[in-house]
């Protein structure tokens, strides 16, 4: 009976969509964790730079999560529904109960995500029936910075900011992959930093430097002053490499910028320090900061 199998589905997966929320809260999480990504907002945050027809192909669902232009609160980041989606939604399921062959759906691609522009509950219902793969049209949209599945919608001011900092400061792909940093305000402040060097360093020189060239001529300097505390073991055939490390104590004096040390700033400094037995690697260059202003 495929109109019953279907009603039966869709309030299956309203549940699913309730516990699930529930369980989100009791473990204090953002309410925006469950919500699905709008495309917008995450291309003006990754930046985009082309787009390329990739034509029909099969996708994982589950690389589904966000939205161009529907209602967010209509499906969740999983594609679960909504009340008002019941009339559309059992009448696809049931199609497919029937055996109905769906058309494509039309999706934007963003690094490993993609967004839907039309076939939502057809997404939805496919997840619904336990399937793993959906034909899609694809567009890739190519921005300045990738984006994996674990992206939320929480993360998107870090990126944008990660993204302005490397247009500020063009540093090669493997560079840039040794610094990553976990507060927007750091970008801000290390970007400011290298144009500083930049504009000195293009004084001592007589001449002006591209971005560019400050960028690598700044990294160079930077890491070839701390390269025995920050790189790893090297074989006899390769170099040494600085390692995620390096790149947080190339900032080690941000904090020490600061000309206006009100109370503020003390307790914001406070507040990111953690005692030495649980403090990750990001916070190595607090600690640093603290140990300097004591000596």
């Amino acid at each position: 009976m495929p109109r019953e199998d279907a009603k039966i589905a869709f309030d299956r997966e309203r549940r699913r969509r309730v516990l699930s929320k529930l369980a989100a809260r009791l473990r204090f999480e953002p309410d925006d964790v469950s919500h699905m990504l709008p495309f917008d907002e995450v291309v003006a945050a990754l930046g985009a730079t082309s787009r390329v027809d990739l034509g029909e192909q099969v996708i994982p669902l589950e690389s589904i999560v966000g939205t161009v232009d529907r209602r967010r609160g209509e499906f969740d980041r999983d594609f679960r529904p909504s009340p008002g989606t019941r009339g559309r939604w059992e009448r696809i399921a049931e199609a497919r109960k029937r055996g109905e062959a769906m058309p494509p759906i039309d999706v934007f691609r963003i690094g490993d995500l993609h967004f839907v522009r039309d076939g939502h509950h057809r997404v939805s219902v496919a997840r619904a029936l336990k399937e793993k793969d959906i034909n899609a049209r694809v567009t890739e949209v190519r921005t300045k910075l990738g984006a994996d599945r674990e992206l939320k919608m929480q993360d998107l001011p870090l990126k944008a900011h990660e993204r302005v900092f490397h247009e500020r400061v063009p540093l090669s792909r493997e560079q840039r992959e040794t610094i990553q940093l976990s507060d927007e305000w750091r970008y801000a402040q290390l970007a400011t930093l290298v144009e500083s060097w930049g504009y000195r360093a293009s004084l001592a020189r007589g001449q002006l430097l591209s971005r560019r060239d400050v960028a690598h001529l700044w990294y160079v300097e930077s890491t070839s002053r701390s390269s025995k505390s920050c790189a790893k073991p090297a074989s006899a055939a390769a170099a040494p490499r600085p390692s995620a490390t390096c790149g947080s104590r190339l900032l080690r004096f941000l904090l020490l910028q600061t000309h206006d040390w009100t109370d503020e700033i003390a307790e914001r400094l406070s507040s990111e320090v953690k005692s030495p037995s649980t403090a990750s690697e990001q916070d190595t260059m607090t600690h640093q900061i603290l140990k300097e202003l004591r000596d």
